[in-house]
């Protein structure tokens, strides 16, 4: 099959386009977002090609996979007046959880007849109001990066695009509290000046912006991984922990605690508590060891790669027929 998708969300996709179809992603003179084309830090198979907006008019497309409200729009345009939905099946990839009036907030494609509104996770589909709309669950998947946990380095990581801007969706107002039990190294983009915004000597917050190749290495030296988000959907940095063997802190919000088991971290929503995780983990790592093999295992079972690909497979058998 050929299906149409836009490179929004990098690590989603990596997955996603593992599968056994032909991936075809815009791309524009700029590579502005509406054309990012291919990842230059993720490693996407050859079955992933890039397509100049001209270029969509004239190929043909089994599906089409929008992320964002304007794409519907924006492919009816590039594909030549094809309607996703209508003319070309379509479904409607939501990446996030609501923001709003939660839980009345209703989805821009609620109330579609012709288009499934796919959730990442259950928390997402049970607080997004769809109204009408046909309505699935498809958990992440995760290409596994191997059991590369060393813990060296008594240090946490955390990942986080934008702490600053996001600010309280990210925890980011924890970390000062969370740094005086475990000093922090924050990996994202646009982490520049955050030890400073939060008042923080630079040893107890480092950052850093690196590409994909390099952070699951450098996430796998640190002690173990934080996750303080308080609102956003399933981060995949989490899970992507989890598969490098790591031990995990987090806030007990949205879907971590469906994902973290017992046994594989501490979830609470008291940064007092992970804060004393935090210390234990600094003063035993082998019970940080024991605790990120745990992690592992459980993200294998629930969140590896073939799962999220049969899947996808079923649904888009189920659309396109």
């Amino acid at each position: 099959m050929n299906i149409l998708l836009w490179h929004v969300h990098g690590s989603w996709t990596t997955a996603f386009v593992q599968g056994p179809h032909t991936y075809v992603v815009p791309v524009t003179e700029d590579r502005g977002p509406d054309g990012l084309g291919r990842a230059r830090t993720f490693a996407w198979p050859a079955s992933v090609r890039e397509a100049a907006p001209e270029e969509l008019r004239e190929t043909p497309f089994d599906l089409v996979v929008l992320q964002r409200p304007h794409e519907i729009e924006l492919a009816r345009q590039w594909l030549g007046g094809r309607r996703p939905g209508r003319d070309v099946p379509a479904v409607y990839l939501e990446h996030n959880a609501p923001d709003g009036a939660v839980p009345d907030t209703r989805h821009p494609f609620a109330d579609r007849a012709d288009l499934t509104v796919v959730h990442v996770t259950h928390f997402n589909r049970l607080f997004w109001d769809c109204g009408s709309t046909r309505t699935e669950v498809i958990e992440h998947g995760v290409v596994d990066p191997g059991h590369r946990y060393t813990g060296l380095l008594e240090r946490a990581a955390v990942v986080v695009n934008e702490p600053v801007r996001r600010g309280r969706y990210t925890g980011t107002d924890l970390l000062p509290e969370l740094s005086r039990a475990v000093p922090l190294d924050v990996f994202g983009m646009r982490t520049d000046g955050l030890a400073g915004h939060l008042g923080l000597p630079p040893e107890r917050c480092r950052t850093a912006d690196l590409p994909q190749r390099d952070l699951h290495a450098a996430m796998a030296e640190r002690r173990m991984y934080l996750h303080p988000v308080r609102w956003t959907s399933l981060g995949l940095s989490l899970l992507e922990a989890m598969h490098l063997g790591m031990p995990v802190l987090a806030l007990a919000t949205t879907e971590v605690t469906e994902a973290v088991p017992g046994g594989a971290g501490t979830v609470s929503n008291r940064p007092d508590v992970l804060a004393r995780a935090a210390r234990r983990y600094l003063a035993d790592p082998a019970a940080a060891a024991a605790d990120g093999a745990r992690a592992r295992q459980a993200a294998l079972e629930r969140y590896g790669l073939k799962r999220f690909l049969d899947d996808w497979e079923r649904l888009i058998t189920e659309v396109c027929s």
